[in-house]
């Protein structure tokens, strides 16, 4: 006999919560963010440190990132140093399992192989994808009011804003029409803020777009820091998706899928009254 309840909550009607134009750029980000993070360690690998400022180098001391390896008498141990402070990583960075020496291991770049060109050609193919999508996403948005609707925060979301905290710590979901407004800042600050800073931050990287737009460098502090924030981004938008995952596990996937598949999500019993 099929359940009548969602997560504690009545079943209520379905309704139309996804656009195809919404469902098809999802798609689009998924599999260029996942070439862009493996492609991305693979060149993080030809230079594997982090700096602040315009330059790097020996007579600079703004490194608060390294990952490496070390002969030692046990053999060669890898190792991360994070604002001074090491830490021993062998056969996870620095040294992986098979004692390949790289800062990231094999499984983790693509390609899988060490090839700095390669990994360019594949991190600026899906770039531009992901940059063409984003401003196609945002269009469509504002043309059927996705992003007035789903992703502006008025008064009565903040409002809302502490009883939604403590309704996901104590794993209470609501499943209604229109994003919570915990949904509505994480999405917002993906699409708003972690993306273009992504974007921009990689061009800022680039000397051909320097020549062109130069204020761009001085905006982030040097191509040092530009490049340490565009890390940064990538290990937020990678905390994003675990959390993401494990949100759609407990509020029930096969509805949250259903949405992003076919842009039918079925609500609560009492979000659908009066509707």
């Amino acid at each position: 006999m099929a359940s009548n309840r969602q997560g504690g909550a009545a079943l209520g009607p379905r309704v139309y919560r996804q656009t195809a134009w919404t469902r098809l750029t999802h798609w689009i980000w998924a599999i260029c963010l996942f070439f862009l993070l493996f492609s991305g360690l693979q060149i993080f690998n030809a230079h594997p440190m982090l700096h602040l400022g315009q330059e790097s180098g020996f007579a600079y001391d703004n490194t608060i990132l390294e990952i490496g390896a070390r002969q030692g008498i046990a053999g060669t141990r890898g190792f991360a140093r994070v604002f001074g402070h090491e830490f021993d990583t062998t056969g996870v960075l620095g040294v992986s399992g098979d004692n390949t020496v790289q800062a990231f291991p094999p499984a983790l770049t693509i390609p899988s192989y060490y090839s700095l060109a390669a990994a360019r050609i594949v991190h600026f193919l899906f770039a531009w994808v992901l940059v063409g999508t984003l401003l196609v996403w945002f269009l469509a948005g504002l043309a059927t009011g996705h992003v007035q609707r789903d992703l502006v925060i008025g008064r009565a979301d903040l409002r809302a804003l502490p009883r939604d905290i403590l309704d996901h710590a104590r794993l209470r979901f609501h499943h209604g029409r229109q994003y919570n407004v915990l949904q509505k800042l994480a999405y917002g600050g993906v699409m708003f803020l972690a993306l273009p800073l992504m974007i921009l931050t990689g061009l800022s990287m680039s000397p051909g777009f320097n020549a062109i737009a130069p204020w761009l460098l001085d905006l982030f502090g040097g191509r040092q820091t530009a490049r340490t924030i565009h890390f940064a981004m990538m290990l937020g938008l990678v905390g994003f998706f675990i959390i993401h995952m494990l949100m759609i596990l407990a509020a029930g996937p096969l509805n949250e899928l259903r949405s992003i598949l076919t842009g039918w999500y079925r609500i609560d019993a009492d979000e659908g009254e009066g509707k």
